[in-house]
C-alpha cells in the first residue's frame, strides 16, 4: 500500500465543507456548493464552494459534472473539466450551466454540484519536430471513430 498523499484544504466560508468521496474506491471528491443559486432555464451562474486548496507541487485538480445532475436536471459544468493548478490558492468556483430550456434549477447551500479529481503529473517538456511517427489514425480528426467507422482489418458486415 503507498502513502496517501495530502492535499491541505482551507474553509473560506461558512457553510464550506471538506469535499468526501460518496464511496471508498471513487476516484473523485464531491464538491459543495456553500451558497444558494437560482439558475433559469438556459442559463449559467458562478456557485462558490468555500473551498481553497494546496495542492503539492506536480499535482493538479480538474473539476468535473456530476452525472447525477446532468442525467435529472441538465446541470453541466461550463468549462469542464475546470483546471486548478498547484500555484492557485483562491477559492474553487464552478460555473453551473443549466441545460434545461423549461426549468430553472435551484442550488441550495451543501448541495453536491461537481467533482474534484486530483491528479500527479510527470514532469513533460515539449519539443518541435519536423515529422511526427505515423499513426494508424494519423491525422483523421472530429468523428473520425463515430458513425461507419471501421477498425483496421475488419471487413464489415456482407
Amino acid at each position: 500500500m503507498t502513502d496517501a498523499l495530502v492535499v491541505r484544504v482551507k474553509l473560506l466560508r461558512p457553510g464550506a465543507r471538506l469535499p468526501a468521496r460518496a464511496y471508498d474506491q471513487d476516484a473523485a471528491f464531491d464538491l459543495v456548493a456553500c451558497e444558494h443559486a437560482h439558475l433559469p432555464p438556459g442559463s449559467r451562474a458562478v456557485v462558490n464552494t468555500g473551498l481553497a486548496l494546496e495542492l503539492p507541487s506536480g499535482t493538479a485538480a480538474l473539476t468535473l459534472p456530476r452525472s447525477g445532475l446532468a442525467a435529472e436536471h441538465g446541470i453541466a459544468l461550463v468549462n469542464a473539466p475546470g483546471l486548478i493548478d498547484c500555484g492557485y490558492r483562491g477559492e474553487v468556483r464552478l460555473i453551473l450551466l443549466n441545460t434545461d430550456l423549461r426549468q430553472a434549477f435551484q442550488v441550495h447551500s451543501g448541495d453536491r454540484i461537481a467533482q474534484l479529481l486530483i491528479l500527479t503529473l510527470r514532469d513533460v517538456s515539449l519539443a518541435q519536430a519536423e515529422e511526427l511517427a505515423p499513426t494508424e489514425r494519423g491525422t483523421r480528426g472530429f468523428g473520425s471513430s463515430g458513425r461507419g467507422f471501421q477498425p483496421s482489418g475488419h471487413q464489415g458486415d456482407a
